[in-house]
């Protein structure tokens, strides 16, 4: 799909592309609907079958049992080992807990709201105790007049890896009007938001973004924490690097950061 032609283009919105679709960069609204989301027709493959030519039974995915409900991706394998949270009947869902990411360009403080999205910050606290997201780049900067956020959590750097599991949305219903929307369609994602990527609805996994200006999304991206004054500064200096030009685009707004970026370590605290 080419770049849209339209006035004003309506930017992708951060999203975990599944495989094995590359990072995309298109604008458009189309996108949102077929980039990202889309489907495939329906393909019939034979049982699979033992030595002794009888069937063998698929072994489902596995599914945590608590109301989380963190389902494996055998297709989508996780891009580093780690297994699934933890997922207790009672799911903590009161109070917020510090993590600060300590990348190669200052710390970024982040608060987890554990009320707003409990399976969510759940998650992230299980990735960050198994060293998920140590070592990890931040592979997508954008910087649309609609959508400025630092997307991360990929340990691949692709922008199509995830921690092997998926799990439900818990989407904001808070949020105000975007003003550079006359539909009311979409919202304002504002600057020092944490919030999930994903790759439609209920897919969540590890990918997650840090906004460092006010943006314009659907409000289908759960949204469980905050960027604190000293990470907000860290952003700013990150994204004042700009995007690294590509051959096809000397001029991007949306891509890997000129200046890299990488999570050395997410710790607990501050």
């Amino acid at each position: 799909m080419s770049r849209s032609s339209r006035r004003q283009p309506v930017p992708p919105p951060p999203a975990r592309p599944r495989r094995p679709r590359a990072l995309p960069r298109l604008a458009g609204v189309a996108l949102l609907a077929t980039g990202l989301v889309g489907g495939s027709a329906a393909v019939a493959v034979a049982a699979p079958r033992s030595a002794t030519g009888s069937t063998v039974a698929e072994v489902p995915p596995q599914t945590t049992p608590g109301p989380c409900a963190y389902t494996e991706t055998p297709d989508e394998p996780p891009a580093r080992p780690v297994p699934l949270p933890p997922d207790p009947r009672r799911t903590p869902d009161h109070g917020t807990v510090r993590v600060t990411l300590r990348t190669n360009h200052g710390p970024i403080g982040l608060t987890l709201d554990r009320e707003q999205a409990p399976c969510t910050v759940q998650s992230f606290l299980h990735l960050a105790r198994h060293r998920f997201y140590d070592r990890t780049p931040c592979h997508r900067l954008t910087a649309y007049p609609t959508l400025s956020v630092l997307q991360c959590g990929d340990p691949s750097g692709t922008g199509e890896g995830g921690p092997g599991y998926r799990y439900a949305d818990e989407l904001p219903t808070d949020l105000p009007p975007a003003p550079t929307d006359p539909t009311g369609a979409r919202r304002v994602y504002a600057r020092g938001l944490l919030a999930m990527a994903n790759a439609g609805p209920d897919t969540n996994g590890s990918q997650f973004f840090l906004v460092y200006a006010d943006s314009a999304l659907r409000p289908n991206y759960t949204v469980f924490g905050e960027v604190d004054a000293a990470g907000l500064a860290t952003l700013d200096r990150i994204a004042a690097g700009g995007i690294a030009p590509t051959p096809e685009d000397p001029a991007p707004v949306d891509g890997a950061p000129a200046l890299p970026v990488e999570i050395r370590r997410a710790v607990r605290g501050r």
